[in-house]
């Protein structure tokens, strides 16, 4: 039954689900893990490189952790070309913000802007979510260091420690 709900991503079932959405997110489930810990003197980081073919050199597998910008950094589970355009996004912003007030980005509006793009994905025709669920760490003057997570969706969230 589900086929016949899920060819667009501005079409709900009956339940109320957008199939598209929950497509991404089995995208995510079958990455490698990623884990973020906030703590009070800083913010942990740590992501698993998943190897899925024994015949796929190790050594070439996709960086799963970015720096953003001198205060911000992410890791990324899903699909690694969405996660490209996505951190490109991300670093775009967040040099837009320094160069035009001429102070790093909060982090809430950093993740704010991406989440609203991420959003608009799930409601646009020809346009499917992005297959990734990104944990942002950092620190900005308004509320020291932190960590969020977000998910193809657009929803986010602070979080004590998130994987």
């Amino acid at each position: 039954m589900a086929h016949r709900y899920d060819t667009r991503t501005t079409i709900f079932s009956p339940e109320g689900r957008l199939y598209q959405v929950e497509y991404a997110m089995e995208a995510i489930s079958h990455a490698g893990t990623c884990l973020g810990i906030l703590a009070k003197d800083g913010v942990l980081l740590a992501a698993e490189k998943k190897n899925t073919s024994k015949l796929l050199d190790s050594t070439s597998l996709a960086e799963k952790i970015f720096k953003i910008d001198e205060h911000v950094a992410c890791s990324v589970a899903g699909i690694t070309a969405d996660a490209n355009i996505l951190v490109t996004y991300l670093r775009q912003s967040a040099q837009r913000h320094l160069l035009t007030y001429n102070e790093p980005i909060p982090m809430e509006q950093l993740i704010t802007l991406m989440c609203d793009t991420k959003q608009a994905y799930t409601q646009q025709g020809g346009l499917r979510p992005f297959g990734v669920s990104l944990l942002y760490m950092g620190w900005d003057k308004h509320h020291g260091f932190q960590l969020y997570q977000s998910d193809p969706s657009g929803n986010y969230g602070g979080w004590k420690a998130a994987g």
